[in-house]
């Protein structure tokens, strides 16, 4: 399937864009809403898009329905209408959503294609989130599956469908895996990416449009690095 990419103005990078909503391909390092940092969320920056883009007046409407880690690229949608938020917010809330994304690990996977289930416990004074091979106190079921789509030199590539969405799920569980991806020192790689981020990129999202009704299928470039222009 070709990758459809509607703008590219001001180092954003739109996937697609209607009435209802507006998909990007969040780059490394942004944050998809403001927080503490104090630094631009990329909400901001679709917000200024579109007043630039339509000429509009005053305030413009835009609804957060879902967050990429900010290590992290790949597809986020933004509502632009309050009706497209809420039904959006249920298809997410729902998981009426089929999401998928590319991982570069060190270490190869013990199997060539599997499905992980753990529980995930968040640990909220570091931010960070433990996979468990059993329940624990406070813990929720995380599962996923994926395969290896290409060897590289010194790297595995990974495709990864998520079942259920656990905060830093798919990178506490390849690390339980011994896989942790690469840059992603908070889950145990041993170095650092250049540009502060990891090789983790959410690259697929299925949903049904939530006005139109139409399935939506989107793709989402990986970032222009050398690792990522080999898969």
């Amino acid at each position: 399937m070709a990758e459809k990419i509607v703008s590219t103005k001001s180092n954003l990078q739109v996937l697609h864009q209607d009435n209802h909503i507006i998909v990007v391909n969040k780059r490394v390092g942004d944050i998809v809403q403001g927080d503490k940092t104090g630094d631009k969320p990329l909400s901001e920056v679709v917000k200024e898009y579109i007043k630039d883009k339509y000429n509009k007046p005053g305030e413009v409407f835009l609804g957060v329905v879902h967050r990429l880690d900010r290590p992290t690229s790949g597809i986020v949608v933004f509502a632009k209408t309050s009706k497209a938020l809420t039904r959006l917010n249920e298809l997410f809330s729902n998981r009426e959503t089929q999401k998928t994304y590319w991982a570069v690990v060190k270490n190869k996977p013990p199997k060539t294609e599997d499905n992980l289930v753990h529980f995930i416990k968040r640990n909220e004074k570091n931010n960070t989130s433990k996979a468990h091979l059993n329940e624990v106190t406070d813990s929720k079921r995380a599962s996923l599956s994926y395969k290896i789509i290409k060897e590289l030199n010194n790297y595995f590539a990974l495709e990864i469908n998520l079942h259920t969405g656990r905060h830093h799920q798919i990178r506490a569980q390849l690390s339980s895996i011994g896989c942790p991806i690469k840059g992603d020192l908070k889950y145990g790689f041993d170095r650092s990416n250049p540009d502060g981020g990891i090789h983790l990129h959410a690259r697929k999202l299925v949903f049904i449009h939530p006005v139109s009704k139409e399935l939506l299928t989107i793709l989402a470039p990986a970032p222009e690095d050398v690792i990522w222009r080999t898969i």
